[in-house]
């Protein structure tokens, strides 16, 4: 690694720590403060090591302190965001009864804001239990878990990906895991892992020329949340661009089918509860506000009155249309130009959003960074072969 790598490699690390310090200076939620403790141990044991040009000891000083440690902690302790419960909840809830929301939540913590395929993610700990004191109990609570099933899904979503595109191992994916894009909502929540990992693998199906696959985990991804709808659309314009209007038309026929037989169960058993939970809440429309309430343009608009709620949607409606047209006129043709148009529409739509979370930025830099991971720089051989056949007048065999 040459110095001025080096520099770039330790600043970054250092950036890192400074980030994770801010939490348990600023933050209300104990295990954010936990997180940035041991994050930013990990991040100066990773500056102190890239500088002394150990490169792999840095990388394996910022997973352990920013993943491993937090993560093994908070979940054998039983703490996390809200996030974590509210799945487990469903879970528990579709075992029992067949139905995932609770009839008239009176309270915050009641609500569900997520479509009916996030249960499927509770079910472990459902079935689990909660864990007992005897020798494997921890075993039982690391298992049951939705965290560790959120994560799997992301790191399956983005290993299957990189699989059907046949990227070769790359260094960029390690790091990304223990950035704190990754690294926090892991340790935390993980409720959007699972979006970002599915979206990785729809990505990479379609432009590896399979329809019914990219279909397939549309249909998973939009049985999660709502947010996945930008993410269809993306797909379809890249299998339209790519492969033809056939393809396009029968991965949204998968889509179509595979979302209406995880959703449509829930809809017809309790389709008030799906409107108010999962439409309603997000967007401040429900009885209770939602808890989502970052300082970010959407909602900073709708907290001025009705029609800053009204401007706002209008905006976000705006936002999505010039994505489409921007689809329409120049579809992407890669997968890092469909990611970065994904990246775009879901950053708008954040940001736009009535209610939202900084949090929730998290997912469109991970599409952008995984997307990266997939296509490998030019090596040199190869540069210096561009460059000669780009000089005129030079013929090459």
């Amino acid at each position: 690694m040459t110095p001025s790598r080096t520099a770039r490699w330790t600043a970054g690390w250092l950036l890192a720590a400074v980030w994770a310090l801010s939490f348990p200076l600023f933050s209300a939620l104990a295990p954010h403060r936990l997180w940035g403790w041991c994050a930013a141990a990990g991040y100066l044991a990773a500056a102190a090591a890239t500088a002394l040009g150990r490169r792999r000891e840095a990388l394996a000083a910022a997973l352990l302190g920013a993943v491993a440690v937090p993560l093994l902690y908070l979940v054998l302790t039983g703490q996390g965001q809200s996030e974590v419960g509210v799945i487990e909840r469903s879970g528990r809830l579709l075992l029992e009864t067949g139905r995932m929301y609770v009839d008239q939540p009176a309270g915050v913590e009641e609500y569900t804001p997520y479509l009916p395929g996030m249960a499927l993610l509770g079910i472990p700990r459902a079935l689990l239990g909660a864990g007992s004191a005897d020798g494997h109990g921890w075993a039982v609570r690391l298992l049951g878990d939705a965290r560790i099933w959120c994560a799997a899904a992301l790191f399956g979503g983005m290993w299957a990906g990189r699989r059907l595109l046949g990227a070769a191992p790359s260094p960029l994916l390690p790091v990304l895991v223990a950035s704190p894009v990754v690294a926090l909502p892991l340790a935390v929540s993980g409720v959007d892992l699972p979006l970002a990992g599915l979206c990785c693998l729809a990505l990479a199906a379609a432009a590896s020329g399979r329809p019914a696959a990219s279909g397939a985990a549309l249909a998973a991804a939009c049985a999660l949340k709502w947010t996945a709808l930008p993410a269809v659309a993306v797909v379809l314009a890249l299998l339209a661009a790519c492969r033809g209007g056939r393809a396009a038309l029968r991965c949204a026929l998968v889509t179509a089918l595979g979302t209406a037989a995880l959703v449509l169960p829930g809809l017809l058993l309790q389709p008030a509860e799906l409107w108010r939970q999962v439409f309603a809440f997000p967007t401040g429309r429900a009885p209770v506000p939602t808890p989502a309430s970052s300082p970010l343009p959407g909602h900073l608009l709708a907290e001025l009155g009705p029609w800053g709620w009204y401007l706002t949607v209008g905006l976000l409606a705006l936002g999505g249309l010039g994505v489409a047209l921007s689809l329409l006129v120049r579809p992407p043709r890669t997968v890092v130009a469909a990611a970065d148009r994904l990246a775009l529409g879901l950053t708008l739509a954040f940001l736009l959003a009535p209610a939202g979370r900084f949090g929730y930025l998290a997912l469109p830099l991970l599409l952008v960074a995984w997307s990266r991971s997939t296509t490998p720089p030019p090596s040199p051989t190869t540069s210096r072969i561009v460059a000669r056949s780009a000089t005129p007048g030079r013929v090459t065999a």
